[in-house]
């Protein structure tokens, strides 16, 4: 595991865009696992930025969300297929019907769940797969717990998670109870992966990644035996990493 530590958050995302932008000018019709949330923002705007002054070329590229609120459209203004459409897509040249994000609204989300780990077979593979983390460790929805899944699967949100994301809504019971996310095995079968986070409430599960330790009760720690993990952070998250 590599840990790239830079000044602050406008740097990280800076620093991370580079990382992507690598991969998408190495292999031009690669597969790209994407997140949501707070952190890639700026790292988005950055990859933007590369497309307009020409440095990047997303045509033949395709995409692969980590996860989607269960019971929001996609044209919810706080769904993750909207959020990346805002966010990314809507500004650059990506085709979007190669670019995937579960369906919230499925009846059946089993067999939803079935069909997207089958999509990702159908690509091929995820080339570098992006990742926030939570501050209690979760990556994509894959919440602490005794268990976890290998498999894209229903879950349901821990309460920390609940209040994290509630600042992207109008009050904290309009929030999704449940969600459909790529499971461990799923992520860890991406050929890279980078994990970008900063911020001090960060800093806590940035060092358990960092300890060599591994616990289902911090689901990030299963990264450390992934044989290519880039961790992309500020100062601040890093503050506990000894």
């Amino acid at each position: 595991m590599r840990i790239l530590v830079e000044k602050n958050y406008e740097a990280m995302s800076k620093r991370a865009a580079e990382e992507m932008a690598a991969v998408i000018k190495e292999k031009n019709d690669c597969v790209l696992g994407l997140a949501t949330g707070g952190t890639p923002v700026a790292m988005y705007k950055e990859l933007i930025n590369m497309y307009e002054n020409g440095e990047l070329d997303f045509s033949k590229v395709s995409s692969i969300n980590l996860d989607e609120y269960r019971g929001l459209s996609g044209d919810h203004p706080q769904s993750y297929r909207y959020f990346m459409n805002t966010n990314l897509f809507n500004h650059i040249n990506i085709d979007k019907s190669k670019t995937f994000v579960p369906n919230g609204l499925a009846e059946d989300a089993e067999k939803e769940c079935e069909n997207y780990d089958k999509k990702i077979e159908e690509l091929g593979g995820i080339d570098i797969q992006l990742l926030g983390i939570g501050p209690n460790g979760h990556i994509g929805f894959n919440e602490p717990d005794e268990y976890l899944n290998t498999r894209t699967h229903l879950t349901k949100l821990e309460e920390t998670t609940i209040e994290a994301n509630a600042r992207f809504f109008d009050n904290i019971d309009e929030v999704p109870r449940e969600a459909i996310t790529m499971g461990l095995g799923g992520i860890m079968k991406a050929k890279r992966i980078l994990l970008i986070a900063s911020g001090k409430n960060k800093a806590e599960v940035i060092e358990a990644l960092a300890s060599g330790k591994i616990t289902t009760q911090i689901p990030a720690t299963l990264l450390q035996v992934h044989p290519n993990v880039t961790v992309i952070v500020d100062e601040e998250a890093a503050s506990l990493i000894k």
